[in-house]
């Protein structure tokens, strides 16, 4: 198979490869079927890699590598056609190459679902493809698969998917090296970065007009009592949008809240990691914890044992997944951005053009910090490993004063 011809996926989600069964995937089974052993052997070895990281890491782990997993295999069965085993350092340089410019067959403009259930069985989507070109959210543009480029950090996560990949097979005894490991320092596109880092937040006066939308919008009509909610508690508690999706091994419910002996708030979060931290409950974040919960017909405060959902589905019953609570938070961004660009225009409404869920945790964040709230506290309710990690992402204050100072030079 040359590179110009159609790849095809080669795992399912992590739910369904629990209980894989290559005559369950008929495109699968056909194809290994006609090739050498070695190459169903590794497709075998990478199942259980990615059951292994899914058990031990998380859910999003396991989707973050097995993306990568997947690329690497394809390439590996249908451009290298030789046994990963057999891997030294320059066959991974090869493959970042290939990863630099990939042919256009293998890229996408769109997510697409990787098997389609046909007559019961699950076959492979021809319009799947393993790489994506990404735009900005504000780019109107029509995208160009020739001017693809995997970023910084999509290099990053490759060779960190395929480490760990290599050392699992080393830990099983399938391999006896790790040439992953050793390629790293040697890939050329790695680019050593000294930027000033701009965290991708809101401001404050920014934040409080996404808040007004998000209330303006619950008192037009209450369908939209879950859109402020959780626009709130995203940026009050530092949330993760995932750390309020409803997960096979955790449902977030009502009696995660919780109040301690001296009557402070917090809030059980199980995040990344699969680790649960207490984050702390602001005040006035109970006034709209409280609207919420009347409007769904519960008492104004949780009380230890209730199993209801944090945010529930209008249909149906149970939480929602973070693709459905996206959705809900792209209704108000996109409400701020009509109302912004009639009110103040074009520019100033181009903000909530480029917005994600993520940035109103590093809004909350950032906000507080400035506030000038302890670093640990702030970091403790992020859920950081280490304060180094909170210093380094949303501590801006030394490039502003490098910014202040550069301005004052004369020419």
């Amino acid at each position: 198979m040359t590179s110009q011809e159609k790849c095809f996926p080669l795992f399912p989600s992590y739910k369904e490869i629990q209980y894989i069964r290559l005559d369950d995937y008929p495109s699968l089974a056909n194809y290994f079927g006609e090739q050498e052993g070695w190459k169903q052997r590794h497709w075998e070895w990478a199942c259980d890699f990615l059951k292994f990281i899914g058990r031990n890491k998380s859910e999003h782990t396991f989707t973050r590598f097995r993306s990568e997993v997947e690329k690497f295999l394809l390439w590996s069965f249908l451009i290298k056609c030789a046994p990963i085993d057999e891997y030294r350092k320059k066959n991974i340089l090869e493959y970042a190459d290939f990863c630099w410019q990939p042919p256009l067959s293998w890229i996408s403009f769109t997510n697409h679902d990787k098997f389609i259930l046909a007559n019961g069985a699950h076959e492979s989507n021809p319009e799947w493809a393993p790489f994506r070109v990404k735009t900005a959210k504000a780019d109107e543009t029509k995208p160009d698969k020739k001017k693809y480029r995997p970023s910084q950090e999509t290099l990053n996560s490759t060779f960190t998917s395929l480490n760990a990949f290599y050392r699992y097979l080393m830990d099983e005894e399938l391999c006896y090296g790790n040439p992953v490991q050793i390629a790293k320092k040697d890939c050329r596109y790695f680019v050593k970065d000294t930027q000033v880092k701009e965290t991708k937040r809101l401001s404050e006066d920014q934040w409080d007009f996404l808040l007004k939308t998000a209330e303006s919008m619950a008192d037009s009509d209450s369908k939209y009592e879950r859109n402020l909610f959780l626009v709130a508690s995203l940026k009050a508690l530092f949330l993760r949008i995932s750390e309020f999706s409803e997960r096979s091994d955790w449902v977030p419910v009502m009696g995660h809240f919780w109040q301690d002996h001296d009557k402070n708030w917090w809030l059980k979060i199980y995040g990344k990691g699969r680790k649960l931290r207490d984050v702390t409950v602001p005040t006035g974040y109970l006034d709209y914890l409280r609207r919420y919960r009347l409007y769904r017909g519960l008492s104004a405060l949780p009380s230890s044992g209730e199993n209801q959902p944090v945010i529930e589905k209008l249909r149906g019953r149970g939480g929602m997944t973070s693709r459905q609570l996206s959705r809900l938070v792209q209704e108000v961004f996109d409400a701020a951005y009509e109302s912004m660009k009639t009110t103040n225009g074009q520019e100033a409404g181009q903000k909530f053009r480029e917005l994600t869920t993520h940035w109103l945790r590093h809004t909350g964040a950032s906000l507080e910090i400035e506030r000038g709230r302890a670093l640990k506290d702030v970091s403790e309710d992020l859920g950081h490993s280490s304060m180094a990690t909170t210093d380094t992402v949303y501590v801006q204050a030394d490039s502003k004063k490098r910014a202040q100072s550069g301005k004052e030079r004369s020419v």
